[in-house]
């Protein structure tokens, strides 16, 4: 979502780091350029305004203009300002009571529904036992959906059988929580097409009814300024205690994002970021300045491969590579691992410096070629490569949609793998090895 803006900024800094000295000049051109990028990023004017006299304001500072590296200290005042701006620190949901509520609320249409689930999904990951509860009874099939999600999620569900009243379910599903034990209960509200006093009314009660320790505005972060206005109206209505914003993996300009905060104040807690249920990642701040400058969030994506990466499966590799032991069964395991943390341009774009590698430079079907040759090749073949001759290799590219090229492409790149992973596993032990064997196979870069 924020490639383009990222960019533009890359470009300011890179005039810059251009210059031996600094002066009111070369900043004042540069916030010129800074506040286009913004505003073509969607980013209301007045947050626009705020933020770059707040980084003139530092920039022209006698400790900035006479740094040794003035450059840099202004890439700092920037990145410091887009994290005020984008909300200062994380803050994490407020889960109290017992069971706690969390209502979620917004427009139809923002990914209300699906969003619960990830939710539930979320919260069930941390050791609690979440509930979801169908209080839109409006939109045609909006029950039987969460009812599906639930079921994807492996959560429990709420079923309200012929009752269609949302106060009533509400009140009716915190009663079952409390005697069922569920230590948290997500409503999952209903929506319109705009903003009405009926629907207001509606959550209202529903809120003084049950007593909600958190309300989540989910909004579509591909709406634009649209999403932030919905916001701020809910907020003035409702009182809302955070926001999560949807679809940030799109193509939008980012500029909901970077206007919520500052114009609803309330701080973003979550952000969709694909379409699978564990596709809902906590907000940071400072790891979103990061990633919009250009540096990278590498602690995401530590947290990303812990969380994904099977950490006996990464032990037993190790041991392997350490006996000279890797086969293409092993390989065929790793890009299993590989496929689980989602797409690869997503990875890249969490490494420092990695923000120069377009999404055309990486290939995504890399990794689905050489899985279905993996796939086509009998067990033996993967554990005894050596086995694999001319006709056999015509068999694996005719199972596999690929061409025997490709299939002498692939054993060549598991040889020189093999070999690499010998060099360093001698270098270093199986022990510090298996620490390496949570990165990415070669090749997928063109």
């Amino acid at each position: 979502m924020f490639d383009n803006l990222q960019d533009k900024m890359d470009r300011v800094f890179k005039t810059l780091r251009g210059e031996a000295a600094l002066n009111e000049w070369h900043i004042d051109n540069a916030l010129k350029e800074i506040r286009v990028a913004l505003l073509e990023a969607d980013v209301h004017f007045k947050v626009v305004k705020e933020f770059t006299n707040r980084v003139k304001e530092k920039a022209v500072g006698e400790e900035v203009l006479t740094a040794f590296s003035p450059a840099q200290q202004v890439t700092k005042i920037v990145r410091d300002e887009l994290q005020g701006l984008l909300g200062g620190n994380e803050v994490g949901l407020a889960l109290v009571g017992s069971p706690a509520v969390i209502m979620m609320v917004g427009l139809q249409g923002s990914g209300k529904t699906t969003t619960s689930g990830k939710l539930a999904m979320h919260v069930k990951s941390r050791g609690r036992r979440p509930l979801l509860v169908p209080c839109d009874v409006y939109r045609p099939a909006a029950i039987d959906q969460l009812r599906i999600v639930a079921n994807n999620v492996k959560v429990p569900f709420f079923e309200i059988g012929e009752n269609r009243n949302p106060i009533d379910i509400a009140q009716k599903a915190l009663a079952e929580a409390k005697t069922l034990l569920y230590d948290t209960v997500i409503l999952d509200t209903a929506g319109r097409l705009h903003i009405d006093d009926e629907l207001m009314q509606e959550l209202q009660t529903i809120k003084d009814d049950v007593r909600p320790s958190e309300i989540l505005f989910v909004a579509d972060a591909m709406t634009g300024q649209d999403a932030v206005k919905s916001a701020k109206e809910f907020d003035d209505r409702l009182g809302v205690t955070g926001i999560v914003l949807t679809k940030l993996d799109g193509d939008a300009r980012g500029g909901a994002a970077l206007s919520v905060k500052s114009v609803v104040n309330r701080p973003i807690k979550f952000v969709g970021v694909g379409e699978k249920y564990a596709d809902l990642d906590v907000f940071y701040p400072d790891r979103m300045s990061q990633r919009i400058l250009g540096m990278g969030d590498v602690l995401s994506l530590i947290e990303k491969v812990e969380t994904e990466i099977d950490q006996k499966e990464a032990a037993r590799l190790a041991e392997r590579v350490a006996k000279d032991k890797f086969t293409l069964e092993d390989l065929r395991s790793q890009l299993q691992q590989v496929k689980k943390m989602g797409p690869l341009s997503s990875l890249v774009s969490m490494i420092p410096g990695a923000g120069k590698i377009s999404e055309q430079d990486i290939d995504e079907k890399a990794i689905h070629r050489m899985q279905a040759i993996l796939d086509s090749m009998t067990k033996k073949e993967r554990e005894f490569p050596q086995l694999i001759n001319g006709s056999r290799k015509k068999r694996i590219a005719k199972g596999s949609g690929t061409s025997v090229q490709e299939i002498n492409r692939l054993l060549k790149q598991y040889l020189q793998m093999k070999k690499m992973m010998r060099t360093f596993s001698k270098g270093m032990g199986a022990r510090r090895f298996g620490k390496m064997m949570k990165g990415l196979p070669p090749e997928f870069l063109h």
